[in-house]
């Protein structure tokens, strides 16, 4: 039995074509002492069992009528409206869940995943899909969705899919009922980005934070941890960012596999959020492995990082670019904004003797910051690669240094 007061799992999928499944997932969890809320987002019939938010209702919040949606027929159209209105209904009480599980195909899974993807980093999210084993970046987003393959189809219960989706109903059900213990945890959150060839500046950077009374989130720089961090800090999760590794301006710029797209640098400024931002890995293009690196580039400076990555060095040319998009980005911030420049080097790779170690490439990239960075950014340059200790120290000092502001700002 459950109450009201028990943990609510929210079920959202689509009761005209998968009800049985959903009952079934609904009734162990009810097993577990949770408390289950089924939505309806079945497009074109009526449920086979009875939701607790309607079809109708979903329809509603997202601005339609489902028996307008129906006459007219389109799939496509109604699946559009009704993921509008679950979004829309589940943000309303996000604050009341205690985790979400939905079961799909292709639409089942575009609308379950559009609903966690508009609910909080940290409530539990299952969804259990027949995508699952392959791409599922446009589904995940920067979501922290645990993704499930169904294996066989969700089209009806068998000794398979009892299985798959009792084990996915238990997770969400093990993840709502366990939460993370109270924590009198008050330091404040920085934001830094990190790449292997970037590690020991942020190793140390994070460590003279944490000891300076600041706890650091460090995002790895692959075009989705960029994505998820821009995400977060729009979200106020950060009181600064020391935003060391911007190499996925390189394959935004270039064409390379880990863009994190072109409104990467933009959250802090529109959120006005204090920070640091450096060079890290500018010298370098992602591709998958050797092979599906364009031919136009396969007489450039390689480097196979391993069997499935290749980088590649980035010319002058496209230093420049990069270094324009940088530049005028930060050019708009209204919190402080220190651009550090690191003479020696750029990454592990982009040091003497180093593959990468291309120096009019570099001059290319520091020229370029310098005449697009207007007077609102503060640019130092230091004789030093972005490596060693003392720029780390640096980028902490100067960190601290630019959040005072927003502590003298938050007084005024």
């Amino acid at each position: 039995m459950t109450d009201s007061k028990s943990p609510r799992i929210l079920l959202v999928g689509t009761l005209d074509t998968k009800g049985e499944e959903y009952a079934y997932a609904r009734d162990i969890i009810r097993s577990r002492g949770l408390h289950p809320i089924l939505m309806d987002v079945g497009v074109m019939g009526q449920p086979q069992y009875e939701p607790d938010i309607s079809a109708g209702e979903v329809a509603k919040a997202g601005g339609e009528d489902i028996l307008a949606l129906r006459e007219r027929g389109s799939r496509s159209y109604a699946l559009e409206s009704l993921t509008r209105g679950a979004v829309n209904l589940a943000r309303n009480m996000s604050s009341q869940l205690a985790g979400v599980l939905a079961l799909g195909g292709s639409g089942g899974t575009a609308v379950g995943t559009a609903v966690m993807r508009a609910l909080p980093v940290g409530l539990p999210k299952v969804m259990v899909s027949t995508l699952a084993s392959g791409d599922v970046a446009p589904y995940m987003g920067e979501s922290d969705i645990a993704m499930m393959y169904s294996v066989a189809d969700i089209a009806g219960l068998n000794r398979i899919s009892r299985v798959i989706i009792k084990n996915a109903a238990d997770a969400v059900c093990g993840m709502a009922a366990h939460k993370m213990p109270e924590r009198d945890d008050e330091r404040p959150l920085i934001a830094a980005t990190m790449f292997g060839v970037t590690t020991p500046c942020v190793t140390r950077l994070r460590e003279r934070l944490e000891k300076s009374g600041f706890e650091v989130v460090v995002f790895h720089a692959t075009g989705s941890g960029g994505r998820a961090m821009e995400k977060l800090i729009a979200d106020g999760f950060f009181e600064g960012v020391a935003d060391v590794t911007t190499t996925e301006w390189c394959d935004e710029v270039v064409g390379g596999v880990l863009s994190a797209g072109p409104r990467r640098l933009e959250a802090a400024i529109v959120a006005g959020t204090p920070q640091v931002v450096s060079c890290g890995a500018l010298d370098m293009v992602n591709y998958w492995a050797l092979e599906t690196v364009p031919a136009a580039f396969r007489e450039r400076t390689l480097h196979p990082h391993n069997a499935n990555v290749t980088l590649m060095r980035t010319s002058p040319d496209e230093c420049a670019k990069i270094g324009k998009e940088i530049g005028t980005r930060l050019s708009r911030a209204r919190a402080p904004v220190t651009l550090m420049i690191p003479l020696r080097g750029v990454s592990m790779l982009d040091a003497p003797k180093e593959i990468f170690f291309a120096p009019e490439s570099n001059k290319a990239l520091f020229a370029s910051l310098h005449a697009n960075c207007n007077s609102s950014v503060t640019v130092k340059e230091y004789d030093l690669h972005i490596n060693d200790p003392e720029f780390a120290d640096a980028i902490s000092d100067e960190l601290i240094h630019n959040l005072q502001w927003k502590k003298s700002a938050s007084a005024l």
